[in-house]
């Protein structure tokens, strides 16, 4: 059939363009909508599974505590144990913790235990001082004087709890960096301008770093792993001119206070060469330019100091080295230089790092980390694990019942219950060894971040409701306007069809019917015209 033909015709009349199969095709896409729809619903649904709030919010209240078991011996005549003994518990309890218990013992009882969390304490008049090995602290007493229970009550509250000491907390808390099981140790030979002269070229920091680091690094190894890397710069310029002082007739150069705050010269100086996710702990040593040599540390009032080191909290310390004078050419700082050097870094990364110094009056046998002060710092190390894995199971609690669409997906659930359980762990542990308490709240923390960081979780933190809707909004409307705006015209043609089709029906009776009125006849008529016909 030709076009002609179709034109000739009423387009309503054409076989595709007929409203049933109009209707046909506009039911199929709705058909379509409505067997996706569920699709797209279980597809963009979030995952809400429940978390255990009741065990969050007991388990913030709980606070960790170590019981502290002192073992106290006298080698000193005229001493009775048992009333020093008495004294020190009741007096180190009203400082410490109730879980405080001094007991008095043989004295050849008193041995080097691995009993964790277990300490002796040896009375003697044999010794200068006090010194501690190990666990074991050797104090000397004097009984002719009054104080020496106090003394003694003093160090031990110094050397089992460090950091309440309110001085020492307000003096080096800022200093301390944040716990990481991994850190990244960075030692760096900053030469601020070799092109001057009279610069270091390299230093024997391989072999001082085995002789004095070393044994710090083993020590500590039960609460962090370190990689440390050492590399030499020789452009590297202050962002500063320090201040030239007058020193009986010499000019020398000063760092002000205010000088330090600004010493590391970031935008110019790059001090990791190695690309890590550990936090990085920098010890610079530092020459300076043969035209600013020799380079001091001012003091408020502008005058010199002797020390020539500083710290950076929480990121590192500096070392100033100035060669001396009679210094030709350029040079190499040799490993029995850097004796005097790597033992103030050492004492740099003992600070950042929050290991206690050893109180007043009392020194290591060895002149390394005692157990005492290891000690001290997974005690610490194991309560601020601990507070910030609480805080943080409490963020995420929040954060779920504050957004009602924010997702908890099977991940997120069993980092939480796993935390809870090494939390639980954690405050099991205290009672028998700050070392298991530690490695617990450690594993605490990091399953907290972990679930608090999930991807998931913090997508949404950014993603409200309300961008939803402007997003979707867009895709569905464009192509929903049109099928409702097309079952509307259809409905409204239907409707108009039976209305059409009901007038034609009532038209078509009135013309082949007939109207009663008009059927009546008179019977004198009939009877008259039948007459006729008989005749």
């Amino acid at each position: 059939m030709d076009k002609s033909h179709y034109g000739s015709r009423n387009p309503s009349e054409l076989p595709f363009e007929s409203p049933f199969l109009r209707r046909c095709i506009l039911a199929a896409y709705w058909a379509l909508v409505l067997v996706a729809l569920p699709a797209w619903w279980h597809t963009t649904s979030i995952e809400r599974l429940p978390l255990p709030m009741s065990q969050v919010m007991a388990q913030t209240k709980r606070e960790i505590e170590f019981p502290l078991n002192i073992r106290l011996s006298s080698a000193v005549d005229g001493v009775d144990a048992d009333a020093v003994a008495h004294e020190l518990e009741r007096s180190l309890r009203s400082r410490l913790s109730s879980q405080l218990f001094v007991l008095p013992t043989g004295l050849n009882d008193v041995s080097v235990s691995s009993e964790p969390g277990s300490y002796w304490v040896k009375l003697t008049d044999g010794v200068q001082e006090s010194v501690v090995e190990e666990n074991v602290l050797q104090h000397r007493w004097d009984v002719r004087d009054s104080t020496a229970s106090s003394t003694l009550a003093n160090r031990l509250a110094a050397l089992l709890s460090p950091y309440s000491e309110h001085a020492h907390a307000e003096q080096h808390e800022h200093v301390v960096s944040k716990y990481a099981s991994r850190y990244h140790i960075a030692f760096t030979l900053l030469n601020e301008d070799a092109a001057s002269g009279k610069s270091a070229l390299s230093w024997q920091i391989r072999e001082a770093l085995q002789r004095i680091m070393r044994p710090v690094f083993k020590r500590l190894g039960p609460l962090h792993n370190f990689t440390i890397e050492s590399q030499v710069q020789f452009h590297a310029p202050l962002a500063f001119t320090p201040t030239a002082v007058d020193v009986n007739g010499t000019e020398v150069y000063g760092l002000t206070p205010e000088d330090l705050t600004v010493f590391v010269n970031s935008a110019e100086w790059t001090l990791s060469s190695g690309v890590t996710n550990d936090p990085i702990l920098h010890f610079l040593l530092f020459v300076p330019s043969a035209f600013r040599r020799p380079l001091h540390i001012l003091d408020s009032a502008g005058t010199l100091t002797r020390s020539h080191s500083f710290i950076l909290p929480q990121w590192g310390g500096v070392v100033i080295y100035n060669p001396p004078p009679e210094t030709q050419g350029n040079f190499h700082i040799l490993s029995s230089q850097l004796d005097s050097i790597l033992p103030i870094f050492r004492h740099q990364l003992l600070s950042l790092l929050g290991v206690p110094r050893l109180p007043s009056g009392v020194k290591s046998v060895s002149g390394s980390l005692s157990t005492w002060q290891i000690d001290a710092l997974l005690r610490r190390r194991a309560h601020e694990n601990a507070r910030e894995a609480q805080q943080t199971l409490g963020s995420i609690v929040k954060l779920v019942e504050q957004i009602e669409n924010m997702p908890v997906g099977k991940d997120v659930k069993r980092d939480v219950e796993d935390a809870l359980s090494a939390l639980d762990q954690a405050f099991e542990a205290a009672l028998i060894s700050p070392k298991l308490a530690f490695d617990h709240s450690s594993r605490a923390l990091t399953l907290t971040s972990r679930a608090f960081f999930n991807p998931g979780m913090l997508a949404l933190l950014y993603f409200p409701p309300e961008h939803r809707l402007a997003v979707y909004t867009p895709l569905f409307a464009s192509a929903t306007v049109p099928l409702i705006v097309a079952v509307i015209r259809e409905f409204a043609a239907w409707r108009k069809q039976r209305k059409t089709a009901a007038s034609s029906g009532i038209a078509d009776i009135t013309s082949v019917g007939y109207c009663p009125s008009s059927a009546t006849f008179d019977h004198n008529d009939v009877i008259t015209k039948v007459g006729l016909n008989q005749r």
